[in-house]
C-alpha cells in the first residue's frame, strides 16, 4: 500500500517502548516500612468512612509536585504537625504528579519532570515513585489525584487516598478505574457546581466492572472490578461560587441520603471555595470547624493548598530562578499559616470529637 492510501497512526510521531509496572517496582521496592504506612494510612481512612474513627482525616500539602527536595522537607515538617494533631486530625500529605490543563500547560511531575516540555517521562515514573517510597518511610500516608488510567499500575501500591478531580468525575474510564484502586476515593463535584456527577460516580464506583487497561508486565488486559465500596464526595465550589456553607453541606447530605449513599462530605478549602484566592483558605477551614462545633457529622474530610512558600510562581526558561517550596500551579498557602489553622482547628475540636470516641466505644 503507497503512502499516500495510509489511514494508521497520521498524527502519531513516535511510539516508544515504556518500562513495566512490575519492572519499575522491582527497581524502587515499596519497603516494609513504607507499605506499612500505606496499609495503616487506607485502614484509618476505612475507619473514619466507617464512623469507627471520629477524626478528620486532612489532606493537605502542594497543589503540585516538581521539586523532590522541597517536597521532602515539606513531608518532615508535616510529619511533627502530624504527631502534634494526630489525636484529632488524621493528616495525609498531598502528592500531585499529574495536573489536569483545561487546554495546554505543565501537566506535572511524571509527564515533563525537567519542565523543559522534554516530556521524559519513564525517568518522571522514576522520580516520583522514588519520592513516594521515601515519603512513606517518614510515616506519611500519601494522597494523589488518580488522572492517568495507566500510572496506578506503577504508583497506586504507596497511595492511602486517591481523588478524581471535577473534570473527570463524570469520565467512565475513570469511574471503571476507582472501581479497582486499592484505596478510598473522593470524587469532586463538577465544574459547575453540580452534585449529579459525583452522585452518579460514587454509585458506579462501587460496582463490578470490565474494561480494557494494562497489567503489571505491561500487557494490554481486559481489567475486571469487584467494586470499590470507599468511595465519598468532595465539595469544590464551581461556576464561581462555593458549596462549604452550612446550607450546601445539608443539600448534599439530602442528596447523598436520596441516593442512598453514606454522608460522607470532604470539603476542598481550594478552587472555587476559596475563589481561587489561597489566603481564604483558612477562613474555609474556621467555616467547616464551626459546623461540626455545631453538631455536623456529615463532614469527614477536608482538603488544603499548602506549601512552604506562599502563593505561586511561574516556570521560568532559568530553573535556577525557581523560588524554593513555592508552587508552580495553583496558589498555596504557606507552612506557617498551614501549621497555625490546623494547630488552632484540632484544638477547637478535640472536645468533640473525644466525646464522639467515647459514645462510639459505648455503642460497640
Amino acid at each position: 500500500m503507497s503512502d499516500s492510501n495510509c489511514v494508521d497512526d497520521l498524527n502519531v510521531v513516535s511510539q516508544e517502548i515504556l518500562i513495566t509496572p512490575e519492572k519499575l517496582k522491582e527497581k524502587i521496592l515499596l519497603t516494609a516500612s513504607a507499605q506499612k504506612t500505606v496499609y495503616e494510612g487506607r485502614q484509618v481512612i476505612q475507619k473514619i468512612l466507617d464512623r469507627q474513627d471520629p477524626r478528620l482525616f486532612v489532606v493537605v500539602g502542594p497543589c503540585s509536585i516538581h521539586d523532590v527536595e522541597a517536597a521532602l522537607d515539606y513531608a518532615k515538617r508535616l510529619k511533627g504537625l502530624a504527631d502534634k494533631v494526630g489525636d484529632t486530625l488524621y493528616l495525609v500529605m498531598r502528592v500531585y504528579f499529574e495536573k489536569p490543563r483545561t487546554t495546554v500547560g505543565w501537566k506535572g511531575l511524571i509527564n515533563d519532570p525537567y519542565m523543559n516540555d522534554s516530556f521524559k517521562i519513564e525517568e518522571g515514573l522514576h522520580i516520583g515513585r522514588k519520592l513516594l517510597v521515601d515519603l512513606s518511610e517518614l510515616g506519611l500516608p500519601l494522597a494523589t489525584e488518580a488522572l492517568d488510567p495507566i500510572s496506578p499500575q506503577y504508583m497506586q501500591d504507596c497511595i492511602a487516598w486517591s481523588a478524581i478531580g471535577a473534570r473527570t468525575t463524570e469520565s467512565q474510564t475513570h469511574r471503571e478505574m476507582s472501581s479497582g484502586l486499592s484505596c478510598p476515593v473522593g470524587f469532586k463535584n463538577g465544574t459547575d457546581g453540580g452534585l449529579e456527577v459525583a452522585i452518579n460516580a460514587l454509585k458506579s464506583m462501587a460496582h463490578s466492572h470490565n474494561f480494557l487497561g494494562i497489567n503489571t508486565q505491561g500487557q494490554c488486559a481486559i481489567i475486571r472490578t469487584k467494586g470499590n465500596q470507599y468511595g465519598h464526595t468532595v465539595l469544590r465550589g464551581g461556576n464561581g461560587k462555593p458549596n462549604y456553607d452550612s446550607v450546601s453541606v445539608k443539600l448534599c447530605e439530602a442528596d447523598l441520603t436520596k441516593a442512598k449513599l453514606a454522608k460522607n462530605i470532604m470539603i476542598d478549602c481550594s478552587h472555587a471555595n476559596s475563589n481561587k484566592d489561597a489566603n481564604l483558605q483558612t477562613l474555609v477551614l474556621e467555616n467547616v470547624t464551626s459546623q461540626i462545633l455545631d453538631g455536623n457529622e456529615s463532614i469527614v474530610g477536608l482538603m488544603v493548598e499548602s506549601n512552604i512558600g506562599f502563593g505561586n510562581q511561574s516556570i521560568p526558561e532559568d530553573k535556577s530562578q525557581l523560588k524554593y517550596g513555592v508552587s508552580v500551579t495553583d496558589a498555596c498557602i504557606d507552612w506557617e499559616a498551614t501549621e497555625k489553622a490546623l494547630v488552632e482547628m484540632a484544638d477547637k475540636l478535640r472536645p468533640v470529637l473525644e466525646e464522639r470516641r467515647k459514645k462510639a466505644q459505648q455503642a460497640s
